[in-house]
């Protein structure tokens, strides 16, 4: 589960709903009691529902929900009921069929990443960047989750990762790093790589994590046999490029963790929004 403010639903309802609804206040059907069901269109896991649900407190509706957040459903399988009044049903369902969509869609790539990954190498993870589209921190979040993968980052607060953008700013960044090291002793420090020599070079000097930025697979698979063997614990991470297509690929290398932003851009799911008069 993950934590939904008040706040941020009230900020996508903002984005639909500013002021009235005309067409519904327009023909006197405001207070007409009526039911919408959120239907997916096609099987799979589904995401969003979290998110939904509390779009639709937020207008005063108490939401029966069908599935969770990370559930494989039937196509045409109803996931999501709320009944009250048809002013309250259309101030909050394209919103929430919104959400249902976008966040299904970025869960179903997630999951299918993830299993065409672990069909090779079953220990590996699929770690998703903070490279969404602006905005939808919490949307992506949630599809992320739900489709079996974790965060590589939320963002810079929750974990140590050194780029070469902050090695160039530093006349000595061996230094740098090991005081970094030295600062941050409960947690892992990550560097990432360009070359196979860096990247030895970093984990002899310490680094738990080595974040390979565009290694061919034959690269990388030799890597990971050469860093296991002279540091052994350290984490490899396969970065920049990694997607669906190629994951059981770069999984087959022996890396860790699979480092990607590709679950985030595709099409939506489709969620029907079915409405009947109650």
């Amino acid at each position: 589960m993950i934590r939904i403010s008040q706040a941020y639903a009230d900020s996508l309802l903002e984005g639909d709903w500013q002021l009235h609804d005309l067409t519904t206040e327009g023909m006197g059907i405001e207070n007409q009691t009526g039911r919408v069901t959120a239907k997916p269109k096609a099987a799979g896991v589904v995401a969003g529902i979290e998110i939904a649900v509390r779009l639709f407190e937020a207008v005063g509706l108490k939401p029966k929900v069908l599935a969770r957040d990370g559930d494989e459903v039937a196509a045409g399988e109803p996931i999501l009921i709320a009944e009250g009044p048809a002013g309250a049903l259309h101030a909050v369902y394209k919103e929430a069929q919104c959400v249902l969509e976008y966040a299904t869609g970025i869960a179903r790539r997630t999951r299918a990443m993830t299993d065409a990954a672990r069909a090779v190498s079953p220990s590996v993870t699929v770690a998703c960047t903070r490279k969404h589209f602006p905005g939808t921190k919490v949307l992506s979040v949630s599809g992320v989750l739900a489709g079996g993968g974790i965060l590589h980052r939320v963002g810079v607060s929750d974990s140590i990762l050194v780029f070469d953008q902050h090695r160039v700013l530093t006349d000595d960044p061996e230094a740098a790093v090991r005081r970094l090291i030295a600062r941050e002793p409960e947690r892992k420090v990550a560097v990432e790589v360009d070359t196979p020599e860096e990247g030895l070079r970093w984990a002899r000097l310490g680094a738990h994590i080595i974040q390979c930025e565009r290694f061919a697979p034959d690269v990388l698979a030799q890597f990971v046999r050469d860093v296991k063997a002279q540091c052994p614990g350290t984490v490899v991470n396969a970065a920049g490029g990694v997607n669906g297509e190629n994951a059981a690929a770069y999984a087959a290398t022996g890396a860790d963790v699979l480092v990607t932003s590709w679950p985030y851009f595709g099409r939506p799911a489709d969620v029907k929004m079915a409405f009947e008069r109650v």
